[in-house]
């Protein structure tokens, strides 16, 4: 018999479900998010793969990109993911730090 395992999200993917859940039908990019709650690209993305892996997240390709510039992924809640959010994100809740370098380079 085929077991799942029940586990609590990371600190870091709670606070990429609560800035998501923030706005969940908006379509946010990576980086926005990394800026926003404070994690690097080597912890942000692996949580977006994982959560879209899981049917969490829808994921797509930006389709006006910028001339001279690759196009970007955006991200947002699905239906299950808002549902998941809600049982372990809460954005009252769940302190976003942003430190101060990450904020600044968000600024430019």
């Amino acid at each position: 018999m085929l077991m799942t395992r029940s586990r609590h999200p990371s600190p870091q993917t709670v606070r990429v479900l609560a800035a998501l859940a923030s706005d969940p039908t908006a379509w946010r990019y990576g980086y926005e998010l990394g800026v926003e709650i404070g994690l690097r690209s080597g912890s942000l993305y692996p949580i977006l793969v994982r959560l879209s892996d899981r049917g969490l997240l829808d994921a797509t390709w930006e389709s006006n990109a910028s001339p001279g510039r690759p196009s970007r992924h955006l991200y947002r809640l699905t239906a299950s993911g808002l549902q998941f959010a809600g049982r372990h994100a809460s954005p009252v809740t769940t302190p976003i730090r942003v430190s101060p370098r990450l904020a600044s380079r968000g600024a430019s």
